[in-house]
């Protein structure tokens, strides 16, 4: 046998690069964020400038920069070996991560450093690949190329232009733009809050985008007083050790609106519910079972942070965009047991929201009777919802209203509840885990309970303060409230 030479074509391989991994605007950014913590940046300005439909996109740090040869080898395609052991904190893996990113949005990549109080230049042109030349600047062109801050504090530019993919071919409008900026400012915000808040190495960093800082978004929001911090635990693997905490979010009766719709972010908390993936810190995967379970109702407020180290993307299989990850066939079982505990756990959170008959100064739903041994279980008639039930329409309508609520109290399934009740209570989910769901049903109600106090607002918001289900609820009723500006009135 002999060997010969059977080199790639340069322009193909590169032209191929478009398409390594499955990067957005934000997956792009991140991946050379990544590249700006590793050269010791502390604060990165990301510009995204429409320019009439022809966007340029600079990402600015303030590192330590790269010699002339260090760049050099920075711009070569595939420049480090991914079974090469890194440094603990390396946030890349396979050498193509700013090629392949800024690729993936535009066709001319120039990549401007200062180090040492030197300046280097260095420039792909996806149009004008010839073998494999690649431009090298010279100083006039950086001089006149370079940002002032580049220039005075030193580190690494990137400069983005004929963003073709970014711009769908000029086709993209300023408002779709400006679009894509605002998810990318949250994507950033949670790929990178640990980061952002000074959790890694004391050390805070500071990305800005177009001049406003990004601020971290915690998909544990753990500063709240409701979320629960449960007990963490070590696996190992591959003599690595991997770090599981979960977490408990808060009931949204506990949250206010908008942090409610923060937490669930754009696909709610239905979604949103599972693994969080942290390589280095750096968030990989988020909201995802790793079909370990289904996503349900009870489980939603169940979110589980897991560390791993970079010496085990191999096995975890992290993709060249660093956006998705497989979970090892040595964790499942484990992981799937903490699953399922984490479920009964969340379960409880829904069921501790249910109507309870124990508490006093609260109007209940229903009512319990006790007597001679027997227990009869009964809707409270004096509920504000079912008497202004009762009391509307002629008699005709309130005797069939009654009648109604007979037949319902009848056919209480008590053989059924009681079989589930003893086998899985947990499982038992009666209340609403949606608040819009709620708030609908309010307003439906409203009308009712504000012709029972006679159109006093105030006795309207006693009442409900002191009502099932819209006191166990109160952050979602007041809410309803200050929007019809019904909220702390004067009677009427």
């Amino acid at each position: 046998m002999k060997f010969e030479e059977n080199p790639p074509d340069a322009a193909s391989l590169m032209m191929s690069a478009r398409s390594f991994g499955n990067y957005d605007l934000p997956g792009a950014l991140a991946d050379l964020i990544d590249n700006s913590i590793k050269g010791g940046a502390r604060e990165i300005a990301l510009t995204c400038d429409f320019a009439g439909g022809a966007p340029e996109i600079r990402i600015r740090d303030d590192g330590h920069g790269m010699s002339g040869d260090e760049l050099r080898r920075a711009m070569r395609p595939a420049s480090t070996d991914p079974l090469v052991e890194r440094s603990p904190d390396d946030l890349g893996r396979f050498g193509w991560g700013m090629k392949s990113a800024s690729f993936s949005q535009c066709t001319r990549l120039l990549v401007l450093t200062c180090h040492a109080g030197k300046m280097s230049g260095c420039l792909w042109d996806l149009e004008d690949v010839d073998g494999w030349r690649m431009g090298v600047l010279e100083a006039a062109d950086i001089m006149a190329t370079a940002s002032p801050e580049l220039r005075a504090t030193g580190g690494v530019e990137i400069i983005w232009s004929n963003c073709d993919r970014l711009s769908e071919n000029g086709s993209l409008t300023v408002a779709e733009f400006n679009t894509l900026i605002v998810h990318a400012r949250s994507r950033l915000a949670l790929i990178f809050h640990r980061y952002l808040a000074g959790e890694v190495r004391g050390r805070r960093l500071t990305i800005r985008l177009n001049g406003h800082k990004v601020e971290a978004w915690d998909p544990f929001y753990r500063d709240h007083e409701a979320t629960q911090v449960l007990e963490p635990e070590n696996l190992e693997i591959g003599g690595r050790a991997i770090d599981i905490q979960p977490f408990i979010l808060p009931h949204y009766s506990k949250l206010k609106t908008g942090q409610y719709d923060k937490l669930g972010g754009e696909e709610g908390f239905l979604r949103n519910q599972g693994f969080y993936v942290y390589r280095s810190h750096r968030l990989i995967i988020s909201g995802t079972w790793f079909r370990l379970v289904r996503h349900g109702e009870l489980s939603q407020l169940v979110r589980i942070r897991v560390d791993i180290p970079n010496a085990l993307d191999h096995i975890w299989k992290i993709t060249i965009d660093k956006s998705d990850a497989q979970l090892p066939a040595a964790l499942r079982t484990r992981l799937r047991q903490i699953v399922e505990g984490l479920r009964r756990r969340s379960a409880k959170v829904f069921r501790s929201r249910g109507g309870r008959l124990d508490r006093t100064h609260t109007t209940s739903v229903w009512s319990r009777y006790s007597r001679g041994g027997e227990i009869h279980y009964a809707i409270n008639r004096e509920h504000p919802i079912i008497e202004a039930l009762l009391d509307s329409g002629d008699g005709e309508q309130q005797r069939a209203a009654s009648a109604a609520i007979r037949v319902i109290e009848q056919a209480f399934p008590v053989q059924a509840f009681g079989q589930d009740a003893a086998a899985n209570i947990d499982a038992i989910h009666q209340t609403l885990a949606d608040p819009e769901a709620f708030r609908a049903d309010l307003l439906a109600a409203l009308p009712l309970l504000l012709a029972q106090v006679n159109g006093d607002l105030t006795a309207l918001e006693a009442l409900l303060r002191s009502t099932e289900p819209w006191c166990e609820a109160w952050n979602t009723t007041e809410s309803v409230l200050k929007e019809k500006g019904w909220m702390r009135a004067k009677s009427q």
